[in-house]
């Protein structure tokens, strides 16, 4: 395989119309349009494999989670209506990205959920994986098949980066036409009213990542002091590292598609292109 494409994705449930608020559902059009764009770029990329790395997956402590699972499926309900994501795993390209990562003795856990094979082996779909496949499978009538990874809060974030590496050295020997899915919502501390408060740190953190990717500079996320982060609340950074370390084995250009607070935390959509 080889990665053919890489991005950053949100997946506020918002951005769906189908799962959007009768009020306010104009508030995410400048996000949905963002994921639109991605989409369009995936769908010219032509995937056999969408590696999609999600926050909100399995949290295992201090270990990096690889699904090893045959499927994923899941819904995502809104306040009104709800949607159903089901796709197919790819087993085998998850259990080599586990070897490999063993090899280098990264602290990585492969999960997989009810049977060990067939349509009974079926790991529960979150909704930081099920979103941006909604765009991105179900809206361009894909069947690529999936491989979902989970980052690891409590490791050096570097170990992060280092299994990004993986995912790209492993794509590249493998054969196919790989995308990497960064499933990144920005800093939850925008607003007073939101479940995590309010923060001046999280438009600081959230300019950073802009400013960070209009320079095709995105490793300059890894100098963010621990005392920063924690203040802006993002659920983006793990996952992004895993992008950083995919962009030092493979050349990838940025560019923004958009970026909004239309809620309490950040939308930012972003593709990285392979360049020759």
């Amino acid at each position: 395989m080889t990665i053919v494409y890489a991005c950053i994705a949100p997946h506020g449930g918002e951005i769906i119309p189908e799962l959007a608020p009768k009020r306010g559902a104009e508030k995410f059009l400048q996000t949905r349009e963002g994921m639109l764009r991605l989409a369009q770029d995936i769908k010219q990329a032509r995937p056999s494999l969408i590696v999609i790395a999600s926050p909100h997956n399995l949290r295992l402590w201090k270990n990096i989670a690889v699904v090893t699972a045959h499927n994923s499926s899941g819904t995502v309900k809104g306040p009104s209506k709800s949607i159903r994501l089901r796709a197919k795993c790819d087993a085998a390209f998850a259990r080599k990205l586990v070897k490999n990562a063993e090899a280098e003795k990264l602290p990585v856990v492969a999960a997989n959920y009810g049977t060990a094979e067939g349509p009974l082996s079926d790991m529960p779909m979150d909704w930081g994986t099920l979103i941006p496949l909604w765009f991105f499978l179900k809206l361009n009538r894909l069947r690529s098949r999936i491989v979902i990874v989970a980052p690891s809060r409590e490791i050096p974030l570097v170990k992060n980066v280092e299994f990004g590496e993986i995912i790209a050295e492993t794509a590249e020997k493998d054969g196919g036409r790989v995308v990497f899915v960064a499933s990144a919502d920005q800093a939850h501390a925008h607003k007073k009213s939101g479940p995590y408060g309010f923060s001046k740190q999280a438009t600081e953190y959230d300019k950073r990542v802009v400013d960070a990717v209009k320079a095709n500079r995105l490793q300059a996320i890894l100098e963010f002091d621990q005392e920063f982060i924690e203040a802006a609340k993002p659920d983006s950074l793990w996952q992004m590292a895993m992008l950083v370390g995919v962009a030092r084995k493979v050349s990838l250009k940025s560019r923004l598609y958009s970026y909004q607070v239309p809620t309490y935390f950040g939308m930012l959509c972003a593709a990285f292109k392979r360049t020759p």
